[in-house]
């Protein structure tokens, strides 16, 4: 079936922007195609520096023909009503019509209308216009004295269906078979008819490789072989490996030599600096163990250089250097000042209008991190001490100039000042964990400075009313809080989240002269509201790692808001109720609570209380009786020590009674004495599970 081919060329795309604008592109063309009735076999898209390309493949040359109704006015309606029911629906008269009886509405004039379908380039042309008018660009411009937005000017449109040309024209520009290659080495321009001699012109006469994978493949796998060669390895990047290949339309990979006086540097300033200024791979020695780099770099060129690439490699060499130097005026002068004498800088950085400034945060943080050191297991000194410095290297050159290095800087500054190594090493880590790939902080000081400076955020911004709303978080507060998560998982710290949050940034509740309860209530209202945020965290991180949310609820239910405790219970909860005794034990208790739901209401009053065999009861009753007055207190005494597997099996020993009870035993005696002691004894299944987690919360 026919192909559309669709390039639209401009002047150079931000690499940033070019994989989400192909995504973009398909997803108009397959929607705008579809609404028309054209449903293609399939759709691919590319993107480069230079152009935005899809390939549409098995398209209809034609819209099918659309059946449709059209409803008019009832028999006897106005003539002016008929007119123009006539009009819409395109009838010379009203004979034309039919006449359907319609529930409620009784004899309508219908007319049975055909349209005929559409050519499809007729669609095409017609659509992508509409597409690139309306194309969303994060960044735009104007050009000339046209209206048309675009990332870059454009400068040629290729359109064929059925390797003819789709005419149209935008602001000028005409849709046309024509298509450009590389600058230098393969301009063009080139005409084509089909993706197939398009794609093999662009690639051998335009010597441009289209596809992106295509292009990283190339720039990994000829760094790694340029490096292997001189028994080096690469230090892969992700992230600059998607950027550097929607730069160059042709990579060529080049290996330079960096001045070797550098290498004082830390590695992390040579990486970043390479990184953010240059667009270089950084390139290590294994026969090195200590994280040093090696005096390389790899750089990716856009064209074949008749010399192999010895100037490229040679200019940006120069340009490194020039780079690195300023690195270096900033190492050396940071060092002069001490990361404590900094400290009262801080109070010149604004850390929310509300909330003061960024000192004002570290002496907040400081108290918390020496309230919670002993409960990692950390010196509460050195966990002060290490709080106090944990944000000075902000106001150093080296962050200043990378903000990124925060925390990395600092800790080489605490080292070389003479901190012990625990303290450096939490002035470092007090940031993690930055994202999920990234570890949570194990040292116990490290783990007491990030705790504090996450759970003091969290706080804050809270007491503002400044949370988290929908898809918006400018404060990252949702990282924070599943930072925190992470860590006292982590730690496996024994921590009662509501006790400890009422440290630090709750200071900030209450204004002068207000009185005491009011505070109260509303750290109270702050406090409670935060918890749940933090249990909505804690699904995230578990649903991650296939626990059930509905579990969840059910414990936290219980008031708990100790999260490694809570992890445990929903744990042995899980494993519970996956064996064939908590799935009938959980049917019994929704039974048990349905009955004394509508018992109760009928009643008006609780049926709480302990239920006794009575005379005449059936043995059920006795041995329901029995078995309650045993598991309930034994799983009690487990969940004392903690031992939630434990309380699981004393209540799975509920199951076979309970299942007897239900099974031989009506509740809703005649007699209402018997009545209220058998809806006792429900109330103690419901008390008894009831322990261990909100049962009515569980789904199933």
């Amino acid at each position: 079936m026919p192909q559309l081919l669709l390039e639209i060329l401009s002047e150079e795309i931000p690499a940033r922007m070019q994989a989400k604008a192909e995504a973009d592109l398909v997803k108009a063309l397959m929607d705008g195609l579809a609404g028309a009735g054209l449903i293609p076999e399939g759709i691919k898209g590319f993107s480069g520096p230079r152009r935005l390309v899809a390939v549409v493949e098995g398209l209809p040359v034609k819209s099918a023909d659309v059946a449709e109704e059209i409803q008019g006015p009832k028999e006897g309606a106005p003539q002016a009503a008929i007119d123009g029911f006539l009009r819409k629906a395109g009838l010379a008269s009203i004979e034309q019509a039919h006449v359907h009886d319609v529930p409620k509405k009784g004899r309508i004039y219908t007319a049975h209308v055909r349209k005929p379908g559409k050519q499809t380039t007729d669609v095409i042309a017609a659509l992508v216009p509409q597409i690139i008018r309306g194309f969303h660009w994060p960044k735009s411009m104007r050009w000339g004295s046209g209206d048309l937005r675009w990332v870059r000017p454009i400068s040629r449109i290729l359109c064929t269906f059925d390797g003819e040309v789709v005419p149209f024209e935008i602001e000028g520009i005409k849709s046309d078979n024509i298509t450009e290659g590389h600058r230098v080495m393969g301009r063009g321009p080139f005409k084509v008819r089909r993706f197939d001699d398009y794609e093999d012109t662009i690639k051998n006469k335009g010597r441009v490789i289209l596809d992106r994978e295509e292009r990283k493949e190339i720039i990994l796998t000829e760094a790694k072989q340029l490096c292997h060669a001189q028994n080096l390895e690469l230090v892969e990047d992700i992230g600059l490996l998607e950027e550097v290949a929607g730069l160059a339309e042709h990579p060529v990979v080049i290996i330079g030599d960096m001045d070797k006086s550098f290498l004082d540097l830390p590695p992390e300033v040579i990486k970043l600096s390479m990184r953010t200024h240059q667009k270089y791979f950084a390139v290590r020695d294994p026969s090195w163990h200590d994280g040093r780099l090696a005096p390389k770099f790899i750089v990716v060129a856009n064209l074949d250089a008749a010399d192999g690439g010895q100037k490229i490699a040679e200019g940006n060499s120069r340009v490194l250097s020039a780079r690195l130097n300023d690195a270096r005026f900033f190492w050396d002068n940071d060092r002069k000042i001490k990361l404590e004498d900094r400290f009262a800088k801080l109070g010149n950085i604004v850390f929310h209008e509300k909330l003061g400034t960024v000192k004002d945060k570290a002496e907040r943080v400081m108290a918390l991190a020496k309230e919670l050191a002993p409960k990692v297991g950390a010196d509460p000194a050195q966990a002060e001490r290490a709080a106090k410095l944990a944000k000075c290297d902000l106001v150093s050159d080296m962050v200043g100039e990378f903000a990124e290095l925060e925390g990395v800087m600092g800790r080489y500054y605490a080292t070389l000042q003479g901190e012990p190594q625990a303290i450096a090493d939490a002035v470092r880590d007090h940031y993690k964990p930055k994202g999920p790939s990234d570890e949570a902080p194990s040292n116990p000081v490290s783990a007491s400075v990030a705790l504090a400076d996450k759970l003091d955020t969290l706080v804050a911004f809270w007491t503002i009313d400044e949370k988290p709303t929908g898809s918006k978080d400018p404060f990252a507060l949702r990282r924070a809080a599943l930072g925190a998560v992470r860590i006292l998982l982590n730690t496996g710290l024994a921590f009662s989240l509501r006790d400890n949050l009422f440290y630090g940034g709750l200071a900030l509740i209450g204004e002068d002269g207000e009185e005491k309860n009011a505070v109260k209530a509303r750290i109270d209202a702050v406090v409670t509201d935060l918890l749940a945020f933090f249990a909505d965290r804690l699904k995230v991180h578990l649903r991650e790692q296939g626990a059930r949310h509905d579990l969840i609820d059910a414990v936290f239910a219980l008031g708990e808001d100790d999260l490694v405790l809570v992890v445990k219970r929903v744990e042995a909860l899980g494993e519970f109720l996956s064996t064939e005794d908590g799935k009938n034990l959980l049917a019994g208790y929704k039974r048990a609570a349905n009955i004394l739901a509508i018992e109760e209401k009928k009643d008006g009053k609780s049926h709480s209380g302990e239920g006794t065999a009575m005379a005449g009861d059936p043995a059920e009753v006795d041995a329901l009786v029995s078995a309650l007055n045993k598991a309930a207190p034994d799983a009690s005494a487990a969940l004392e020590k903690e031992d939630f597997a434990g309380a699981m099996r004393a209540l799975s020993k509920l199951r076979g009674p309970v299942d007897a009870f239900f099974d031989k035993v009506t509740v809703n005696a005649d007699k209402a004495d018997v009545r209220e002691n058998r809806l006792k004894i429900l109330s103690q299944i419901r008390d008894a599970l009831g322990r261990v987690a909100d049962f009515s919360k569980i789904e199933g």
